[in-house]
């Protein structure tokens, strides 16, 4: 139940070409607490509610715990989370051994696109693909939790 994931900008949409699927997912959340965050999510057609740990000092892994609930389940949670609901698309892209799932946020994280690639051990290699640019592992602002509570547009400002 650790997840141990890396994440990366994007510099370009090159990815989109290369999707072997895409997602629409809305997002809310129960609970920010930086211990502990509760996540709703809609993601096409299926819900999921999803329990986070702390991150590690490197930012690479935390606790993870994940349960498939009702589409009406999550659209009634939805409703019960914090303001600053997260509206984006998941692109899955199969890159060597790996998936990356690319993010185009929408609203008012607009402009923002993010790619996750999980990994089994933190020191397991991975191909790069050439629309990968900078890591922002670690980097808390770009965690979809902080981003509901301080949206890309207003970075900025």
């Amino acid at each position: 139940m650790i997840e141990i994931e890396r994440k990366f900008l994007v510099t370009s949409e090159q990815f989109k070409t290369e999707a072997i699927r895409n997602t629409r997912i809305k997002q809310g959340f129960l609970n920010t607490d930086k211990a502990r965050t509760v996540r709703v999510r809609l993601k096409g057609e299926i819900g999921f509610i999803t329990v986070k740990g702390a991150s590690s000092d490197d930012g690479l892994s935390r606790f993870e715990w994940e349960k498939e609930i009702s589409k009406p389940d999550a659209e009634a949670l939805l409703k019960l989370c914090e303001i600053g609901i997260i509206d984006k698309i998941r692109y899955d892209i199969e890159v060597g051994k790996h998936v990356f799932e690319v993010d185009e946020f929408f609203g008012e994280n607009a402009g923002l696109i993010v790619a996750e690639v999980e990994l089994k051990h933190p020191t397991e290699s991975f191909e790069k693909p050439n629309w990968l640019g900078n890591e922002v592992t670690g980097e808390t602002r770009y965690y979809n939790s902080q981003l509901s509570k301080n949206p890309f547009k207003n970075w900025n400002s």
